[in-house]
Parts: C-alpha cells; sequence; structure tokens
C-alpha cells in the first residue's frame, strides 16, 4: 500500500489520476529546489506530471529542467506516496502518485522555462522547514538522516 500524505481523499469528490515524477538533488550541503510563485511561494521539489506514453524519467528530465533549468544524471528511484489535491492550473481534483527519485544536479544551462518558477537552493534544514508538502518533506528527511 502507497503511503498518502496529507489530507484524506472526500468521497463525494471524483480525483483524475495524475502520476508525477519528482527529484532530490543534493549540491553539496545543500539541496536544489523550485519555488512556485502564484499568491503565495510554494518551495517543492523539482518535478511534475508524467505525460501520456511518457517514461517516468523522461518526465524527470524533462520537469528538472523545465523547472530549474539544470541537467541531472543518475537518477534512482527511492520511493513514492500520493496526495489528494485541488491543481487550480488545470482546474481538476487530482490523485497525484508522486513517485521521487534522487538525481545528480549536473550543472545549469538555462533559465527556468516553467513560468512563475525560480531555482532555490537551501540547506537540506532549511528546506525541510520550508518545503510545501508533507510527502517531499518527508523524503528529504530521510534522504538527509
Amino acid at each position: 500500500m502507497m503511503r498518502r500524505v496529507g489530507h484524506a481523499p472526500d468521497a463525494n469528490q471524483r480525483y483524475v489520476l495524475r502520476p508525477g515524477a519528482y527529484a532530490i538533488l543534493p549540491l553539496k550541503n545543500r539541496i536544489l529546489l523550485t519555488c512556485q510563485l502564484s499568491d503565495v511561494a510554494d518551495i517543492q521539489l523539482p518535478g511534475g506530471g508524467i505525460d501520456p506514453g511518457e517514461s517516468p524519467l523522461h518526465a524527470l528530465h524533462r520537469e528538472v529542467m523545465e523547472e530549474t533549468g539544470w541537467r541531472i544524471a543518475g537518477p534512482r528511484r527511492v520511493g513514492a506516496f500520493r496526495r489528494f489535491v485541488f491543481m487550480p492550473e488545470y482546474d481538476m481534483w487530482a490523485e497525484k502518485v508522486c513517485h521521487i527519485y534522487v538525481a545528480r544536479p549536473v550543472r545549469q544551462v538555462a533559465e527556468p522555462t516553467e513560468p512563475d518558477h525560480v531555482t532555490v537552493v537551501l540547506s537540506p534544514q532549511d528546506a525541510l522547514e520550508v518545503l510545501g508538502n508533507d510527502g517531499d518533506r518527508m523524503f528529504v528527511g530521510r534522504y538527509y538522516a
């Protein structure tokens, strides 16, 4: 059984299954993250939805590039969690199945191309205080334990 984080699903709400791939990116003694700027800043592990027909690893490389401008190497899957959320950018309720990888950031080759995303580099301790969801915090905490 995959661990659920966050709110329990509402029995009266339909959810769209939304698999995604996300990366813990250790950079020396810090961690490379993305911040999505909307009404409030939301600091997240870089990553996102796996498109139909796309492999999780392809999605991981694509999403990390879009959100941070970094190329990554050696991704290794470390687990997964699910959460039930409203995604305002898609105007839908989603059951997000989040596959978590650890990868090595190689180099930044561009600025983020994903709208309203900026790259953030923090200490693991600061990241644990500001990450926007419990699942990201859980995996970052395990990685740096």
